[in-house]
Formats: C-alpha cells, structure tokens, sequence
C-alpha cells in the first residue's frame, strides 16, 4: 500500500511552490517523499522531480509536430491521453520499495477537473497499483477575497470533488502576499454567510432580480451540503504546513470513501454524492448515540438513518 496527494487547481495557483514547501517539510520531520510531476507543460519548479512526465512526452513535442499542430490547450490533453495510452511507463516509474510518500504535481488545465475524464482514469491506475490517494484543491487566495471571485473558486472546487470522488481537501494559497487590508477581507468572507455576500455585493447590484435569485439558489445549495470549504495556508508558518499536512493524512485511513482499512469501534458508511442515506453500524451496545443521531439528521442531508 503506497499513499500519496494529487495536487489539482487551476493554473498559476501555486502548486509547483505548494509541493516545493510540502516536500521541504517532510524532510524535515524525517518522511520519506517522492515528487511525481504531471504536468508536460511545467517550465521550472523547485523541487528534483523523481518522476517527469516530460521524459515521455512534452507540450513541446506536440506543439511543434507539424501533423498535430496543436495550441497550449488542447497540447496538454493529447499529452495527458498519451500518458492514459503507455500506463507501462508510469507504472514502471512509480515502483519503489521504500514507504515514499507520494506528491503528485498536476497540469493546471480546469477541464482534467471539472468534466473531462483524464485524471479519473488515472486515479484509477493508482487504484490499480495499490495507491490510496487523496486530493488537494490549490486555489489562489487573491481570488477569494471578493465574494463574486469567492463562489467562483467554491464552484471549481465542488465540481473537482464530486468528478474525482476522493478525500479532499481545498488549500487557499499565498496568503503571505495578502496586504493587511486583503487578510481581513479574506477572513470576513470565511466567515460571512455566503448568500448574504453575493446579494450585498456592489458589483451584482446592476443584475436583474432573476439573476439574483439564481445565485441565492446555488449559495443555499453550497451551505446545506457545508462540503465546501478553504484551508489558508501560510508557507511562512512551519505550523501551518504541519497543520495541513495531517489534515491531507486522513487518507491513509480511508482507502475508500466506503470501507476502512481500520477495524473502529463506530464504522459510518456515506453515499452523499449517489444518494441519501446513512448507514451506521458496529456500535457497542453500552454506547447511546441517539442524540448525536438527531444532530446528524438535524443537517438534513440524508433522508433516512
């Protein structure tokens, strides 16, 4: 069994430095790390990527093939296909002996999370080779200080949780390049109700009613679900990344989001993105749960429990 990270968001949002910095700190608490880069596009990074795509394949090698003649775009999804194409290389390239923690630094393309199927197909592959991987949703935080940018970045992170169905978690990064005046926005948009910041939002205020209600309708449906939310990360603070780091551990736990590797006292089995029901089982007969039931059932996420 082998665990790992995908690291996934939108170009220019800092996961190349994100990985850099995790991998520093693993070395400093002494675990073993390989970086894995996915991105055949990447120009400079850091880290000594024990893994590169671009020992395979190239945005350049497609780019300047006078039969493709791709552009940027559709470049990297013919290289991430031909790397779904010679599975032999990766599986080759990821085998190790050792307990190396895996970070896998991926292109910067929003479709590979939003609807195209790429990367499950190569989460997949690391099912089949006995990987137990968890994502990481990289987001800028200059874009989550405004509360139009703020529920757009919520959206791309929901539709990369529920296309790639793994354990999540969304990281806001370059929070050390926020001015003072930016931190508080930043921290009062965490805070604030979601729909109350859009509808108050100057810049929507030319918007007819009905564009309104729409946005009302879709900020209700991000806080019923409450699934959605960003860890600010400050590379400055060693704290912060040890923070982060265990939170990304829960992983290792949860080979699926169905079944544990561990025998627990209390087993809950959740099917939120196919159903709603709640399944609970393996509970001492010693133990009264009935209140903490109620609380779970006062979310109104699942019709039955």
């Amino acid at each position: 069994m082998k665990y790992g990270q995908l690291v996934i968001g939108p170009a220019g949002s800092g996961k190349s430095t994100y990985c850099y910095n995790l991998e520093q700190h693993c070395e400093v608490i002494g675990r073993n790390v390989r970086l894995v880069n996915l991105d055949p596009a990447a120009e400079y990074f850091e880290y000594k990527a024990d893994v590169d795509v671009r020992e395979l394949i190239s945005i350049e090698d497609v780019m300047d093939d006078d039969e493709l003649r791709f552009g940027p775009n559709g470049g990297l999804i013919f290289c991430m296909e031909f790397l779904m194409e010679n599975v032999a290389w990766l599986e080759k390239e990821l085998e190790c002996e050792d307990d190396a923690y895996f970070i896998f630094d991926c292109p910067g393309q929003i479709e590979l999370y939003s609807h195209l199927p790429v990367m499950v197909d190569l989460l997949k592959i690391l099912d089949h080779l006995d990987f137990v991987v968890g994502t990481v949703f990289v987001l800028d935080s200059q874009f989550l200080i405004e509360p139009v940018k703020y529920f757009g970045g919520v959206l791309a992170a929901l539709s990369a949780m529920l296309h790639l169905n793994r354990p999540h978690v969304n990281v806001a990064t370059k929070i050390d390049l926020l001015t003072d005046e930016e931190k508080q926005k930043f921290d009062s948009i965490l805070e604030e109700d979601i729909k109350e910041a859009m509808l108050s939002d100057a810049s929507l205020s030319g918007f007819s009613s009905k564009y309104n209600a729409l946005n009302g309708a879709l900020c209700k449906l991000i806080e019923d679900y409450n699934i959605v939310s960003f860890f600010p990360l400050d590379v400055r603070e060693e704290d912060a990344i040890d923070s982060h780091h265990s939170k990304d551990d829960v992983c290792e736990t949860r080979p699926w989001y169905r079944r544990g590797r561990r025998l627990r006292a209390v087993k809950a089995f959740s099917t939120i993105h196919e159903s709603r029901y709640l399944v609970i089982q393996d509970i001492p007969g010693n133990m009264k749960i009935d209140e903490e039931l109620i609380k779970v059932s006062s979310f109104r996420l699942f019709s039955l429990i």
